[in-house]
């Protein structure tokens, strides 16, 4: 049985491969730069005539969304029914590689079940600061801990039949204008923070595939980076699987099949089919290069159609979203042991988000849940007694009064209060990046005037992200659940009743105020490029090297018993330690183990650095001596001098303990390696002048090795990698009435606490998307025709739009018929 265009995976007849080389060189070379687009918003292009079938993708970080319908990328139109599971950043509180891989395996299954071959995540770029705006996809700012969860969550997805591709590669840290941004980085930043995780999910996991960022770094889109997809990401981590665009993040279709780019997606028509033959024909582009991106498209359809879907349990699964939820939930505050709340428990449940749960966030990982119990719902069925219900304050900020003495009425009644606080919908979202990290006024107002009706009052946290937490003494218990997925409250209560131990650990550092954070004053940046002047130094690794005081550190959890740590033996293979349980319950910690480098050293190092972790059950007096192991990645720095990895010869302290400010064993080992007392490398000291000053152009340069480039945006013609935002200095009239237009719906959206993902697509994106993002209504001649328009030539603008539409049109439709003719021919 042959694929038709419109199928994906098939349930027992597949098509037959055959051998990839041979079947490379049975295709022309219209038909081989045709793989490497897509034929639509989702799916990969098919070819009837050579047995390769389409393929369907869909984005899929924590719940299938494959669009029925009207399709588009931003998560606005409808999708299939799927488990939402929690968001990364709140299965990165479980601390347990297992729990993750148990997730990735579900979200392969309903994937598969679904007939997407092709799962767009996990998420896992390094929070660089706590405002941006999509961290509540990634899962923290420790690489380390990112990559063994995503690593997790890839072999789980991947035993299904299903290609995850991991996202998004690289340095990808903000909203703002992240198609057109430029992070200029030095390389041993690079490789330290920003690409390590990536680095041990293609080691450990091998994914089929792996999505490139929007972003350039250093100078060339990511799609198109050599440095990153051959030199790092091909040749020395032997990654073989495909490299996928992130929706319309190709910049350069030639470029980037040199560069080793694999699949240009959506759909851009066959613009960049024509701009691949015609390079390939004068000699540009070497055909080997597309032969070697046909092959990983081939290989990757034959991966992902080697089995039949699967079937699903959604009863089943939903119990799992369950169990991650409560286990990811962490635990900050529980003054005289509040928590667990006993059977019978008289509670007010007060709050918007006790009726209407915030579980996930807004973009292109919004999930159709299959459903979404309420707090409300969960405390019905639980052992509580519920007396009562206050929405309490405004979702949209604006002070309610009656709302308040509602709430402080079910306060004085109630004999605990669950105070459900969050941040809202328009704080937490792709393509707009935060503001600040406060509460809202008016929910910090309420939970003071409840706190002083009833102290018995335990304010349930919903946020993708960290808030600042000035109000915490107001609360007797604080849990932050971040978002929980479609069974999150339910979590909730199995958390606050004891149902379940609070077993989460910070995955990031709860900072006291914004001000005190390494990118303060710099994040997002709005210039042309985003220079990354803290060099390594950030979350833990800065506020533990520059003595800053937190207010919940990296690892910190409480739970309803209590651990201890003794006997820490070090030998050169790793560590091992004794954990105790030394409560009267049952319970879970995650021993934690730092590295820091003792005495004088050439390496400027962050104060201690995570390298392992594991996740200890444990009952009630029980003691387990645990060993976690060193590994290649324990001891090394990068030398940008050398380009390589590097173990500095000396003496390193190993310390263990349940987060990084409570280290209580420790021992100290020698290693051998290179002899850098002399120091050797470019970079100054990048702590030297902190924390009291940022680094300077000169030592940034330093840094970087090479002279900064040009931040500004410049005064000349908007061009077709310059953001749409710029319409509001355009020469053209019309083109500033355009972007009057756009901006106004921009805060129209704002004000009602909705972000328009369009629009914010549109505004932070480069002119180029007119023709990478229209499925070949537009090519790129009538981005360039539209550009004209723009910079103030009006009739000469229009008389080009319409010739280069017109044009454009002619061409797509005999491109199509050539290709159609090709593809679809049998062969004798």
């Amino acid at each position: 049985m042959l694929a038709r265009p419109g199928d994906a995976l098939i349930d027992t007849e597949r098509p037959i491969v055959k051998e990839t080389t041979a079947l490379v060189a049975s295709l022309s070379l219209l038909e081989k730069a045709a793989l490497l687009s897509g034929a639509n918003t989702w799916q990969t292009r098919a070819i009837e005539r050579a047995d390769i079938p389409a393929v369907w993708m869909a984005d899929g970080p924590h719940g299938v969304r494959r669009q029925v319908g009207s399709a588009d990328h931003l998560g606005i139109n409808g999708s299939e029914p799927a488990t939402c599971f929690p968001t990364a950043a709140t299965v990165a509180g479980s601390w347990d590689d297992e729990l993750a891989e148990e997730i990735g395996t579900a979200l392969g299954r309903e994937a598969s079940s679904q007939g997407v071959g092709v799962l767009l995540g996990p998420g896992l770029n390094i929070k660089r600061s706590p405002l941006g705006g999509r961290s509540f996809e990634y899962f923290s700012e420790d690489p380390e801990l990112s990559g063994r969860l995503a690593a997790a969550y890839v072999r789980g997805i991947q035993s299904e039949g299903v290609a995850a591709t991991p996202k998004h590669f690289a340095v990808n840290s903000q909203e703002l204008r992240r198609m057109v941004s430029d992070s200029v980085i030095d390389e041993r930043t690079l490789r330290e923070i920003y690409l390590t995780a990536f680095e041990i999910v293609v080691r450990e996991a091998s994914p089929w595939g792996i999505m490139s960022s929007y972003n350039l770094v250093n100078g060339s889109y990511a799609h198109e980076n050599a440095h990153l997809l051959i030199d790092i990401l091909r040749q020395e981590w032997g990654f073989s699987g495909a490299v996928v665009s992130d929706w319309g993040g190709s910049n350069d279709a030639v470029a980037a099949a040199a560069a080793g780019g694999t699949i240009e997606m959506p759909s851009p028509g066959f613009d960049s089919v024509r701009q691949i033959v015609a390079a390939v024909e004068s000699g540009v582009l070497s055909e080997a290069d597309v032969d070697a991106r046909a092959a990983e498209v081939i290989d990757l359809v034959r991966r992902v159609t080697a089995q039949p879907r699967a079937s699903v349990d959604l009863d089943a699964h939903h119990a799992l979203a369950r169990r991650a939820a409560a286990e990811s939930a962490v635990l900050l505050r529980n003054e005289d042991a509040l928590l667990p709340l006993a059977g019978g428990t008289s509670v007010g449940l007060i709050g918007a988000f006790a009726t209407a749960p915030r579980y996930q966030g807004a973009g292109s990982s919004l999930v159709h849940a299959t459903r979404v119990p309420t707090l409300v719902d969960a405390v019905g069925e639980s052992t509580l007694t519920l007396e009562g219900v206050a929405e309490g304050f405004r979702r949209d900020g604006i002070r309610d009064d009656e709302l308040h003495r509602e709430a402080v009425a079910l306060a004085c009644r109630a004999e605990v209060v669950i105070l459900a606080l969050g941040l809202p919908e328009i704080a937490e979202s792709e393509g707009l990046d935060r503001s600040t990290l406060q509460l809202p006024a008016e929910q910090v107002r309420l939970l003071r005037e409840v706190r002083a009706a009833n102290p018995r009052t335990v304010v349930v946290l919903s946020a993708g992200g960290v808030v600042e937490t000035p109000w915490a003494e107001d609360a007797a218990a604080l849990l932050h659940a971040y978002l929980g997925g479609q069974a999150g409250a339910e979590a909730i209560v199995d958390v606050l009743t004891g149902a379940v131990e609070p077993g989460g650990r910070l995955a990031e550092t709860m900072p006291i105020r914004l001000a005190d954070t390494p990118t303060a004053g710099m994040f997002p940046s709005t210039a042309r490029t985003a220079e990354y002047r803290e060099g390594p130094f950030i979350g833990y690794r800065y506020y533990e090297t520059a003595e800053v005081p937190v207010a919940f550190p990296f690892g910190f959890g409480l739970g309803y018993t209590t651990f201890s740590y003794s006997e820490l033996v070090a030998d050169a293979e790793g560590v091992e330690v004794t954990v105790t349980n030394t409560g009267d319950r049952n319970g879970s910690d995650v021993a934690q183990l730092y590295v820091a480098r003792l005495g004088t050293s050439g390496v400027t190092r962050p104060a201690r650095e995570l390298k392992g972790y594991a996740k200890v059950r444990l009952a009630a007096g029980e003691s387990r001596r645990i060993r976690i192991p060193f590994g290649p990645r324990t001891f090394r720095y990068f030398d940008a001098v050398a380009d390589a990895w590097q173990v500095e010869a000396g003496e390193y302290e190993v310390a263990v303990g349940s987060h990084v400010r409570d280290l209580p064993v420790r021992a100290t080992i020698s290693r051998e390696g290179v002899d850098v007392s002399a120091p050797t490398e470019r970079p100054a000291d990048p702590l030297r002048a902190r924390p009291t000053a940022r680094i300077d152009d000169s030592t940034f340069a330093a840094m970087l090795g090479r002279s900064l480039p040009d931040a500004a945006w410049g005064t000349g013609p908007l061009a077709e990698n310059d953001p749409m935002d710029r319409l509001a200095t355009a020469k053209s009239p019309l083109a500033r009435a355009g972007f009057r237009l756009l901006d106004s719906r921009r805060r129209k959206a704002e004000a009602a606490g909705e972000p328009d993902l369009n629009i914010l697509f549109l505004l932070n994106g480069p002119f180029r998307v007119i023709s990478k993002m229209s499925g070949g209504l537009a090519t790129s001649r009538l981005t360039a025709a539209i550009l004209t328009l723009v910079n103030g030539q009006t009739i000469r603008g229009l008389a080009r739009v319409i010739a280069a539409y017109f044009g454009g049109r002619r061409d797509e439709k005999a491109t199509k018929k050539a290709f159609d003719a090709a593809a679809t021919k049998r062969s004798i």
